[in-house]
């Protein structure tokens, strides 16, 4: 994505004017602290957490951007704007997974995890990750203890439904992606859809409406905020006399940035295929982009989506304003993970994300926090404020923000964070990282055995191309470690690991990740050995080798000028191959049995 920029102080100053709503000055990078004149009260909080997909800071206006997001501009006016907030994975099962159990998604005990990563071998966090069925999560702990929970829009951290014979398995309708948007593929959609909300029900969310299983999917692949914005104030209506929590997943700002655009142009396309009418529930499409025109903003290169959005947090806010429940409702965004570095471990547009929250009784106007948080931590943050009753098994990795909320000053918050996705590792202070790839003995193997022009995708964290690979940017991506000194080189250019100078620092960064990694019980490359866990030092030749080609997407361009792109080629010519390394997997399993 392409971003104006403006500096932050200029911003704060008030050079944003108009369209670009002013905030007021922030108050030093402290801890949140109470609302001096808020009227307190001992009624448990509402809490809404409104999470949108792929966004990057530098996307709204108030992290410095030149964007039309006068919403969360003023939410971070009237709350608190986190500067040090993350995300421990940067794909969206495992991020929305931790979202949803405050667990680290390498801690799953799903079925399909377990079954995909044994407990005596290496974890692969990625894409295979489900709610378990203990349902072990805030939607189910919440309604336990009194509130009425609600899910809206995105969920992706269910069974992996795709396949014909995996949505006759759960009685599903399956419509092929080159079928017409007709009332056939309506009626398949609609049935789904209903589908979805009953799933979640079992899953512990007492109410479930405008459901998307995972990704848009053809043909009525356009995104349709007003749909689900539509289903969130419908649910905040029904229960604004009652503690209720509200998990809202919005399809934005998934996918190309022109695609936005494109989808304002298909009002009647939504989750349940085609609608009768858009619901009126936010500004007219055609209101919103006269705004962006008129502030000469480009609707194409992103600022269609972003501006839509916050359009999408502007009914929420407007909702319960006109309600009188805004005093005691904690209003929560964030983002699944950022864009440009995402399936790597890199802070900016990857693991480092946006976050705003806004609670008018509790949270002064206009504060701004510095220290670490993760989305580990939003669950247990809300059983604490809830008063849930969490039971004894319950497994979480998050701490509740509580302290930061009440402008407490903790003895000790937290030195570092940890991440995970794929074959990779990290840990991270204010003014360090670290990152470990290490692969699996299997794909080690394959690895060796590969074709250059293959080499990209499987030594991809995530063992995909395109968004797998969006971490190549970074020279240093392939590495097996990695260090830097994010407070002087926040993108991560230079990797420090085999500097000699570092060597103290690299140990005790190694430590710190070791640490973490034994309370896994999985082994992980030397750091805990065994099962396939393989140390590094296997595939140099192939890491030299790789940093030398060249990426775009799904295209790759060998030193010899060769282009292969996996994205032309057609399904039979690709599908041997993946069918080909799944048998192989499968071999080697029962070798090792």
């Amino acid at each position: 994505m392409k971003h104006l920029q403006l500096n932050r102080r200029d911003f704060l100053k008030g050079a944003c004017a108009g369209a670009f709503a002013t905030i007021a000055p922030f108050r030093g990078l402290a801890r949140l602290t109470l609302g001096g004149q808020a009227a307190r009260t001992n009624k448990r909080p509402n809490i809404i957490l409104f999470i949108t997909d792929d966004q990057d800071k530098s996307s709204i206006g108030a992290y410095g951007a030149k964007a039309l997001t006068p919403n969360l501009d003023r939410m971070a006016s009237e709350g608190v704007i986190f500067h040090q907030a993350y995300v421990n994975s940067t794909v969206c099962t495992p991020s929305r997974y931790s979202f949803l159990t405050g667990r680290y998604a390498g801690r799953s005990y799903s079925r399909r995890y377990e079954e995909e990563c044994p407990r005596e071998k290496q974890g692969f966090p990625s894409f295979n990750v489900e709610l378990e069925e203990d349902n072990m999560n805030v939607g189910a702990v919440l309604q336990k203890s009194g509130y009425v929970t609600g899910y809206v829009g995105k969920f992706h951290v269910g069974p992996d439904i795709k396949r014909p014979r995996e949505y006759e398995k759960f009685d599903l309708r399956y419509i092929s992606n080159d079928a017409p948007p007709d009332y056939t593929g309506t009626a398949a959609f609609r049935h789904n859809e209903r589908w979805y909300r009953e799933f979640l029900k079992k899953k512990g969310f007492s109410w479930a409406k405008h459901i998307y299983w995972g990704n848009l999917q053809k043909p009525f692949n356009h995104h349709n905020p007003e749909w689900t914005i539509e289903a969130a104030l419908e649910f905040i209506e029904e229960n604004k006399d009652r503690p209720f929590y509200l998990h809202y997943c919005t399809t934005l700002l998934h996918g190309p940035d022109k695609s936005w655009r494109v989808s304002m142009d298909h009002r009647r396309v939504s989750g349940e295929g085609m609608l009768n009418e858009l619901p009126k529930v936010m500004t007219d499409r055609r209101v919103l982009l006269k705004r962006l025109e008129d502030n000469g903003l480009d609707p194409a290169q992103g600022h269609a989506g972003y501006s839509w959005a916050d359009d999408s947090i502007g009914a929420i806010l407007k909702k319960l304003d006109e309600l009188g429940i805004a005093e005691n409702t904690l209003f929560v965004f964030t983002s699944d993970h950022g864009s440009n570095m995402k399936g790597s471990l890199y802070n900016i547009d990857g693991t480092n994300v946006p976050c705003i929250m806004r609670w008018p009784s509790r949270i002064r106007a206009g504060s701004e926090c510095d220290e670490l948080i993760q989305n580990v931590d939003f669950a247990p943050t809300f059983f604490d404020l809830a008063g849930a009753k969490v039971p004894k098994e319950y497994v979480v990795d998050g701490r509740s923000l509580r302290p930061l909320l009440k402008g407490n000053e903790p003895e000790q918050w937290r030195d570092h964070l940890y991440f995970e996705i794929g074959s990779g590792r990290a840990v991270c202070t204010k003014d360090w990282k670290y990152i470990a790839v290490r692969y699996p003995k299997e794909r080690i193997d394959q690895i060796k055995k590969a074709r250059p022009d293959s080499l990209p995708k499987l030594m991809a964290y995530i063992g995909r191309s395109g968004i797998g690979t969006r971490g190549a940017q970074n020279p240093s991506f392939f590495d097996s470690d990695q260090l830097y000194n994010v407070k002087q080189d926040a993108k991560e250019r230079n990797n420090l690991a085999g500097n000699p100078e570092y060597r103290e620092r690299l140990a005790k960064m190694r430590g710190m990740l070791k640490e973490d990694l034994e309370s896994f019980h999985r082994p992980f490359g030397e750091f805990v050995p065994g099962g396939n866990a393989a140390p590094p030092g296997l595939i140099d030749e192939q890491i030299e080798l790789v940093k030398k080609i060249k990426i775009n997407g799904k295209k790759v361009i060998l030193p010899s000028d060769r282009v292969f792109d996996e994205q032309a080629q057609p399904d039979r010519q690709r599908k041997p191959t993946e069918r080909q390394m799944r048998r192989d997997n499968k071999r080697k399993q029962r070798r090792t049995r």
